[in-house]
């Protein structure tokens, strides 16, 4: 009964090596990309790299909840990564909710054109929900199809294409309120001595 034991001991110890192993090999595909969705999806690069930690985390905690195969894999930890920056967002949102809106200051005048576009960009995509942003970054900025992005994202190419539409609508609408505002701090920099 020992023997039984040490051999069932063994096969443990042989399955969570290879869970490591996978983890690992996981880990050196995947943590690239998963940090520039996560950069995106997130306010500030440390908030990113926190993200693709606790993904990493997550998947480390229940290495059997990890589907087999390659693409299966990728695909469960692009969502494990929505799904955090979604919860964060939710968060996020229950705390402003009960701060009263104080007026914001204009920002100071950039020199960076695109610097200022980058920034205006990336405050719109902020205004969007969590996975219409997801399939919006993953669309235009990571540049992949609609069939991709419901594979990695677990939902159907039906979901996909309608966050998208409706995210390039509602982008198209922040950043076309966001340009009198800009037009309009252009004008007094100019005015300026």
């Amino acid at each position: 009964m020992g023997e039984t034991a040490t051999i069932a001991g063994l096969s443990l110890t042989r399955l969570e090596e290879n869970a490591a192993d996978r983890l690992a090999r996981l880990f050196d595909a995947h943590h690239g990309r998963l940090y520039r969705l996560a950069r995106r999806l997130s306010a500030d690069s440390e908030e990113a790299r926190d993200l693709v930690q606790e993904t990493f985390l997550r998947a480390a905690r229940r290495p059997a909840s990890l589907p087999g195969g390659e693409p299966g894999g990728e695909a469960w930890l692009v969502r494990v990564l929505v799904n955090l920056c979604r919860d964060r967002f939710r968060r996020q949102a229950v705390r402003d909710h009960g701060r009263p809106l104080l007026p914001q200051a204009p920002a100071p005048p950039d020199p960076e054109a695109s610097a200022v576009a980058r920034a205006t960009v990336t405050a719109a995509l902020a205004g969007l929900p969590a996975r219409r942003r997801a399939v919006v970054v993953l669309a235009e900025l990571e540049g992949l199809s609609p069939a991709e992005i419901a594979r990695l994202l677990g939902v159907a190419q039906v979901t996909v294409r309608w966050h998208l539409s409706a995210g390039r609508k509602q982008l198209a609408r922040t950043l076309l309120e966001a340009a009198p505002d800009a037009a309009a701090r252009t004008a007094e920099e100019v005015k300026r001595p």
